[in-house]
């Protein structure tokens, strides 16, 4: 007999990996985690609420742009910040979608200290899917499919058979196998048999094999994922976003579940390698995002300490431009453009601009129309903001 899928091979689910192989990997995710945890450490309060707030925004617009939805960043973003409670950044407004997104996400970090339950992914499931529909099509909503025909991933042919890229199993078997899946997940999140990032990737690999409800099974597979990361890291703050590097190679990410899943046998390794790739990378990212804003720290504490007066739009345009370090503001900054971003008038915009290129704060270039304003330095790198701030 040929067994065309992963789930029918012999002895599933035992899936199995070359430890040798995965260990490299490993060894680059876990060195790319600890420079990021390391440098956390280092953050003051407002620069870490200001990193999760954008861990959880990154992460709510990935996975949902992953499977093809574009959520609006304003309305994830003061979802996110009610969710942290920093209620400056919080609007009145907000989308059901994205509030839905980050309900899974919130509910799947914050649990991280106890076991998961087919209940919770249940709950999950509904959260994302509150009206009962997945469009316009009436789904089984916080609960396992039930249809008799095959789940199928498909690529659909005008005039030409559709081609199967893979078939999950059906459907009468899947409490057994997320009773499988549940169990294991469990177990390991108390044992180190098994590497924590490692156990991500299996875990988010098991779950879309199976893939268990009738719509959503990639935002909660990745929800998933990031559960077992939280367990890992033993840590409920969300300092990077996973489903952002997954989105960055969506084709990527496909094809290697794909040529995975769509295998007769139990060897995960080249999976394995490839998922902690974009745990690393997503490390990494997160290690940027906190050079930069440390080094924007201490760039404002530079200038508040130097020029203490400075007008509330004189602020926000060198945050804008800050914001744009290190390729700098796209044409530099002109009269017109402090204008539309500031909404001071022009002979103000032109008098403001002065004074921050008489301070130092913007070097000047051009004349006339083509006058452009650029920083005057770009934000110290990160050795020097911590000499600086010691």
């Amino acid at each position: 007999m040929r067994f065309m899928y992963l789930w029918q091979a012999p002895r599933w689910p035992a899936m199995r990996w070359d430890a040798l192989a995965t260990t490299s990997a490993i060894a680059g995710a876990r060195i790319a985690e600890g420079r990021m945890l390391g440098l956390a450490s280092t953050l003051g309060v407002a620069d870490m609420a200001s990193l999760q707030l954008a861990g959880w925004t990154q992460e709510a617009l990935a996975t949902a742009a992953i499977e093809g939805e574009n959520l609006q960043l304003h309305s994830v973003r003061a979802s996110a910040a009610r969710r942290l409670g920093l209620a400056d950044h919080a609007v009145s407004a907000s989308d059901p979608r994205a509030e839905a997104t980050l309900e899974v996400l919130e509910a799947a970090i914050t649990q991280w200290q106890r076991p998961i339950t087919q209940d919770d992914l249940f709950a999950w499931h509904a959260a994302l899917f509150p009206t009962g529909r997945s469009g316009a099509t009436r789904i089984v909503v916080g609960g396992w499919r039930t249809h008799a025909e095959p789940m199928q991933i498909v690529t659909p042919h005008w005039r030409k058979p559709d081609v199967v890229h893979y078939e999950a199993p059906p459907s009468a078997h899947v409490p057994q196998h997320m009773t499988a899946l549940l169990e294991w997940f469990n177990v390991h999140s108390r044992r180190p048999e098994i590497d924590g990032l490692v156990r991500a990737a299996i875990a988010h690999l098991w779950f879309e094999a199976i893939h268990p409800f009738e719509d959503g099974n990639g935002r909660i597979g990745r929800a998933l994922a990031e559960l077992a990361l939280a367990q890992d890291m033993r840590s409920d703050r969300r300092l990077f976003s996973l489903s952002a590097q997954l989105a960055q190679d969506r084709a990527g990410y496909y094809a290697q579940l794909q040529a995975v899943t769509g295998q007769g046998g139990l060897d995960v390794t080249s999976w394995v390698q490839w998922f902690l790739g974009r745990i690393e990378s997503a490390f990494d990212a997160s290690l940027q995002s906190m050079q930069k804003a440390l080094s924007q720290s201490v760039y404002w504490n530079d200038v508040n300490a130097r020029h203490a007066t400075l007008t509330a739009s004189q602020r926000k345009a060198l945050g804008r431009l800050l914001e744009a370090e290190p390729a700098g503001f796209a044409g530099g900054m002109s009269t017109e453009k402090y204008v539309n971003l500031t909404g001071a008038s022009r002979a103000t915009a032109y008098r403001e601009l002065t004074h921050l290129s008489e301070l130092g704060l913007l070097i000047r270039s051009g004349q006339g129309r083509g006058t452009r304003y650029r920083l005057a330095r770009a934000p110290s790198d990160v050795d020097s903001a911590r000499a600086r701030s010691s």
